[in-house]
This record gives structure tokens, sequence and C-alpha cells, in this order.
């Protein structure tokens, strides 16, 4: 028995490795896609972005999980069906839950891993992952002069070439406008028939050698011309440092993420997210005190006084004169104005807030969700495997991706409904397993009842009994 649970657990663990390969490979290129506009032309290293492809492979670990059980379930069951090896295991007296047992024991030390992997290594590759994303997109595009084109990659200066040489290192008609000073314009400008450029040794300095040019130099602050110089001049050859230590890749420190809801582990979700109701709640109240205190029949008055006559609202406004009357008339119209923006601040405000809070709920069932849907897969591949008997990538990833995109699907809906407010994050956030649930429960009955869920035949026959209740009986029998 144990020489057939390992050979059930071969031939589950080849084609989940392959499948759970081929699911990360297109979720990372459906990020490239997303982000090639942010890589491309910025001169990155090629450690760089292999290490925030690492990263981003490292955050779609716990989607692809699943999935690749789904389809390697169904591929199993359905391959050894389809050679005829569940008819002999059958024969044999074993039941088909104790067929896909080590399987389910596999599927259970996955579900596990799982949920270990998004609680405690996911948070720290999200970390990394977001801080070197803000990096990469926030560096400016790599040197690169286009013919007749400003570049203004360079802080503080705007360079045109309008001939480049094939090699890259010789110009022609070189245009600079130095804006190093704040509000000084075009102020500053250098021209030459030609130039070369090269880097410094340390790479930080682009030097340009500039041949037969001309300079024009206005120091006069904007507005103030006539009082100060101005400087013209010729040069035969010049040589300008350019620092680029801009265009590096400056590393933000990771600190500034830390506290975002995708890299917490669950304690720590539990505890910030209790520490932002409580801010909401006092946020809250403080706003409601506040807009007692600007209404007049809901103001707490300590100075009032009892002992003065009590006079109704117009018997007050009789006694005042007119341009008074009216002074006060448009001081409360002031006083509504400002009370009804203060409501719709604050109703704006107590929605951002129960958004962040949702979506720190969100991530907290996230984790075990997704672990529990590995389990769920299992139990609809595996038995959906052994009735279709059909193994290899044809018919089982039409299936798979039918079961998946229903599960993605209600779990995105669901997750944008929790966001609004209109659900909790329980039960919303397990709905979609919620509605798989029932479907892998009858698929493993059937499976273990060997009924015939996908023979056209048997419901042909189910449909001809069906007629023949509803055929009306002959008055007379039919004689010959």
């Amino acid at each position: 028995m144990k020489r057939l649970h390992r050979m059930i657990i071969g031939a589950f663990v080849g084609p989940l490795a392959i499948t759970f390969v081929i699911v990360l490979f297109i979720l990372v290129m459906q990020f490239l896609w997303k982000y090639v506009d942010d890589l491309m032309g910025k001169g990155l290293e090629w450690y760089v972005l292999l290490e925030l492809m690492t990263y981003a492979t490292a955050s779609f670990v716990p989607l692809a999980l699943p999935l690749a059980i789904l389809l390697s379930s169904i591929m199993t069951m359905g391959g050894l069906g389809e050679n005829s090896e569940l008819v002999p295991m059958r024969s044999a007296g074993l039941g088909l839950l104790r067929i896909i047992s080590p399987l389910a024991l596999t599927a259970l030390v996955l579900a596990v891993g799982s949920f270990y992997f998004s609680n405690n290594v996911l948070p720290v590759a999200n970390l990394r992952f977001h801080s070197l994303l803000w990096d990469v997109t926030r560096k400016k595009p790599a040197m690169n002069l286009q013919p007749g084109i400003f570049y203004n990659g360079i802080d503080g200066f705007s360079i045109r070439a309008m001939k480049k040489e094939a090699d890259g290192g010789v110009l022609h008609d070189v245009l600079i406008y130095d804006h190093r000073a704040p509000l000084q314009g075009n102020r500053t400008v250098v021209r030459a028939k030609s130039g070369t450029m090269q880097r410094s040794t340390d790479g930080r300095y682009l030097i340009l050698t500039l041949q037969d040019g001309h300079f024009y130099d206005e120091h006069s602050p904007a507005g103030d011309r006539g009082k100060y110089p101005m400087m013209r001049g010729t040069f035969e050859k010049d040589e300008i440092r350019l620092d680029l230590t801009g265009l590096g890749l400056d590393r933000t420190d990771r600190d500034l993420f830390k506290d975002h809801y995708k890299m917490l582990t669950l304690g720590q979700l539990a505890f910030a997210q209790d520490s932002l109701k409580r801010q909401m709640q006092h946020r809250t109240e403080e706003q409601r005190r506040h807009l007692a205190n600007s209404l007049m029949v809901t103001r707490k008055d300590e100075m009032r006084s009892d002992t003065l006559p009590h006079r109704t609202t117009a018997q007050f406004l009789e006694g005042l004169p007119p341009a008074q009357r009216a002074n006060l008339y448009d001081v409360a119209v002031n006083m509504v104005r400002n009370n009804i923006n203060f409501i719709e601040r604050s109703h704006d405000e107590y929605r951002g807030r129960r958004e962040q809070v949702a979506k720190f709920d969100i991530e907290w069932h996230r984790k075990p969700m997704l672990a529990f849907a590995c389990l769920l897969f299992f139990f609809i591949g595996a038995p959906l495997g052994a009735i279709i008997r059909k193994g290899g990538m044809g018919l089982p990833v039409v299936f798979a991706i039918v079961f998946f995109l229903i599960f993605h699907i209600l779990s995105f809906s669901t997750e944008k409904l929790v966001i609004s407010g209109k659900l909790e994050a329980w039960p919303g956030m397990w709905i979609s397993t919620f509605v798989l649930l029932p479907i892998g429960a009858l698929l493993t009955w059937k499976a273990t009842t060997d009924s015939p869920l996908f023979d056209a035949d048997a419901y042909y026959r189910g449909w001809e009994r069906l007629r023949s209740l509803f055929k009306r009986p002959h008055a007379h029998s039919s004689t010959l």
C-alpha cells in the first residue's frame, strides 16, 4: 500500500511543479506588462531587475498555488483513469477517498505551507518589492541623447544635439541651457559646433568637451534687467562636467513602508486594525462634539443664565434694528454653510478611514482563505479528474480555468464590496470558497459512488424515462 501511495504522490508532484511554474510565469508577465513603461529606458542593472522579479514572483505564490493544485489534481486523477489504473484499484476494494488520501495529505501540507508563507515570508517580500518598485519608478531615464530633441534628465541642464554620430560619442551643433539658478529662464546659454561626450572613470560625471562655440550669460534677476553685467564670449575648446548622481537608483528606507497592510502578519494586522478603529471612534466623537457646539439648539452653553427672561426667536428679532437683523441672517446662513461643509468633509474622512480599516481586515482574512482554497481546489480537481478520466493539458485545463475564474471573479467582486462598506470582511472574503464548497462536496460524492456525471447516455436514458411518465396509455391495445 505504501508503494501505491508513493506512486500516486509521484504522479501528482510532477504536474504540480510544472503547472505551478507556468502559472507563476503568467502572473509575472502580467506584472511586467503593467510596469513595462516604468522599467524601460532607465539603464537598470541586471541584478536590480532580477531582485525585483524575485520579489514579484514571491508575491504571486499564494495565488498561484491553488490553481496549480487544481490543475495538477485533475491531470493526475484524469491520467490514472485514462490509463485504466483506477479500475484495478477500485476492483481491489479501495474506495476513491482511500486512493486520494495521500494526495489529500499532500494538499494539506501545501495549504499549511501556503499559510506560513503568506503570514511570515510574504510580508518581508512585499516590503522589499514595494520599496524597490517605488525606487525604480521614481528613477530618471538613463542618459540617452536623441538628435534634435532636448534632453532634460540631468538636473539643471537642457541639452540638444542636432546630429549624433553612430558611436554616440561625437555630437554636432550642441545647444545647452543652464537652469541651475532658480527663476532665471534661458539666461545662460552655451552653443558649440561640435563636441564629444564621455563618462568619468567613476561614472558620476558626464564630461562634455565642446569645440568652436560661444556662450551667453546674463546675471540679472528676473524683471531687473540693465543693472547687472551681461557676459558674452567665444571659445575654441571648453569642458563641462555634468553631475549624473541624480540618474542613479536611490534606495528608500524600507521602514517607510513597513506599516502598510501588505507588510504585516496576522498578529500585526489585528493590532493595527484595533488601533485604527479606536482612532476612528475618537475622531468621530470629536467631530460630533464640534458639530453639536456649532448649533444653538444643541450647544452646551455654561454662561447661559436661567434668571434671564425667556424670549422667543420672533420676539428677539422684533427688538433688533433692520440692519442688525439682516446681519444676523447673514451670520446664520454662513454658519449653516460652514456646518454643511464640515459634515461633507467629516463624511469623506470617515469613509477614507473605514476603507483603510477594511483593507487591513481583508488582508487578515485573505491569508487563511487562500490556504483553505488549496484544499478546496484539491477536492474539486481530484474527483473531477476521476470522473472525466482525461489527463494531459487539454480538457483539465478548461475545467481548471473555469473554476479558477469563478473563484477569482467572486473574490475580486466581494473585496470591492468590503472596501466600499457594503459587506463585512467576514463572510465577504469567504464567499468565493462558500460558493465552490458545495461543488467540491457534490463532485466528491459523485466520484465515490461512481455516478455517471458526464455520461451522455445516462442523461439520455433518464430523459427517456421521464418522457415515458407523461405518455398517454393507449385505450385499446393494438391488434394484428
